[in-house]
């Protein structure tokens, strides 16, 4: 499983079939990136297409690359093999299933934040993502009814003691390491309130 399509990842699967999930410009550049070396990357889409959320230029270089196959309307719905991934079960919106020899999935969705939940409740950016820390103003705490004497910590939300990492987080380099990073600086800030 990757999270970023750089050269060393292209080295990694080269010669090999890959799929990349998501429908939006990052997927679509990953599965031009990889297609240079991989003999075909299947490009996993959930919705009805690409053009809600990939540029049109990106879309005309996805669907003319002979080495892309683009399945819309369809999940990963099956993995599958013995000590390391070998084969990935694709169901497309007929409920058919089809099993292809994949090894590697680079995972390029998810920047839309699921935060409506938290509308009223969290400070949330002008695109949802949830400030801490720095981010949150004097003024944002007052309207947000801050209830203690000090300023947040570091990726503290706009709740005292309630903490964000990962790329729900405003302002996150949206990599896995950085968000195994915020979730160390947040374990730490926890055990400060809890001596405090």
């Amino acid at each position: 499983m990757y999270y970023a399509a750089t050269f060393m990842e292209a080295q990694l699967c080269a010669g090999e079939e890959a799929a990349v999930v998501g429908a939006g410009n990052s997927a679509g550049q990953a599965a031009v990136y990889l297609a240079q070396s991989c003999p075909r990357v299947h490009l996993v889409v959930r919705s009805s297409g690409l053009a809600d959320c990939m540029s049109r230029y990106l879309i005309g270089r996805v669907e003319s690359h002979p080495n892309i196959a683009v399945h819309i309307r369809t999940e990963i719905v099956t993995l599958d093999g013995n000590g390391h991934l070998e084969r990935i079960g694709l169901r497309d919106n007929t409920g058919d299933t089809t099993m292809h020899p994949i090894r590697h999935i680079f995972t390029m969705m998810g920047a839309v934040p699921n935060t409506k939940w938290l509308e009223g409740v969290l400070v949330l950016d002008e695109k949802g993502f949830i400030k801490t820390g720095s981010e949150l103003s004097p003024q944002v705490l007052a309207n947000a009814a801050w209830s203690v004497a000090r300023a947040p910590h570091p990726l503290e939300t706009s709740r005292p003691g309630v903490f964000a990492v990962g790329d729900v987080r405003s302002g996150s380099l949206k990599r896995v390491a950085s968000a195994a990073g915020d979730g160390s600086i947040a374990i730490a800030a926890v055990h400060r309130l809890v001596r405090e």
